[in-house]
């Protein structure tokens, strides 16, 4: 083969459109799909996590900080939970591409006429199945213990799409770390202690004006506290505007931000 074919070859995926990328996004997510199908297994982890979340969270500090009220605390932190289990969900991601790395499959895809972002992509939309069986497996739950869905249906769907939103966008965060780092533990670990500020110094488990003074200001300003308020006020009925405003604008930054530097660590990953 020339060297001219070669060039040609190389600067293929350059000049694909952006319907061709959409459709081959949607053809590797289908590849992720099927994996998760053929393996169940895999999705054991957003099944148990949820589970003990609320479990454990409801009855073993429940009482005490609810002051007896479980009922009302089931109330406040099941909207909660529900953020912190996908925003975890969203570790697996970068460890499974991480992991990916080792196996040459990377070259395999820059040899195809593809769109050099589509195997990411995909990656991170077949994600999706995790994100619904652990949201499934939540609402489930927190129907048996007691909880009441006090908004209607499309309230309800919105918050569950908000929910897949967050986890999706902050999955290209994992995304980056598969890609920069090849050690799938290291990507878990990195990923926990990024999750574990943000999740307990927020509003998760207890209101806001229970914080101390410069706790409530970092709370008032965290993603996961807004996500929060947000699905509490769509599943609970409440206000909903500002928090889902703070939302919509920390899932965006997190996108332009680390999206291209996924892009970025893939490509020089895969050459």
């Amino acid at each position: 083969m020339s060297t001219q074919t070669l060039s040609a070859h190389a600067e293929l995926p350059s000049r694909i459109s952006l319907a061709q990328t959409a459709r081959h996004s949607l053809a590797l997510a289908g590849r992720g799909v099927t994996k998760f199908m053929k393996s169940p297994i895999q999705l054991v982890d957003v099944i148990l996590t949820p589970i003990i979340s609320l479990l454990m969270f409801a009855y073993l500090f429940g009482d005490a900080m609810s002051g007896g009220d479980i009922d009302g605390y089931l109330q406040l932190i099941t909207p909660g939970v529900m953020v912190m289990a996908v925003f975890q969900a969203s570790v697996g991601i970068g460890a499974s591409l991480s992991a990916d790395a080792s196996t040459g499959i990377f070259d395999r895809f820059r040899s195809m006429p593809i769109a050099r972002s589509s195997p990411l992509i995909g990656a991170v939309l077949a994600d999706i199945v995790r994100y619904v069986v652990c949201l499934g497996t939540l609402v489930v739950l927190a129907l048996i213990m007691g909880y009441r869905f006090e908004a209607g249906p499309v309230a309800s769907l919105a918050a569950l799409a908000l929910l897949i939103g967050f986890a999706l966008s902050f999955s290209w965060l994992s995304v980056f770390l598969g890609m920069l780092i090849k050690n799938p533990a290291s990507v878990q670990g990195l990923m926990t202690i990024l999750i574990l500020p943000l999740t307990f110094a927020s509003n998760v488990f207890i209101p806001t004006d229970s914080m101390a003074g410069w706790l409530q200001a970092w709370s008032d300003v965290n993603p996961v506290s807004l996500v929060s308020d947000s699905v509490r006020g769509l599943l609970n009925g409440g206000e909903v505007a500002g928090s889902l405003a703070g939302s919509l604008a920390w899932m965006a930054g997190v996108i332009a931000v680390f999206f291209p530097l996924a892009l970025r660590a893939y490509r020089k990953n895969a050459g």
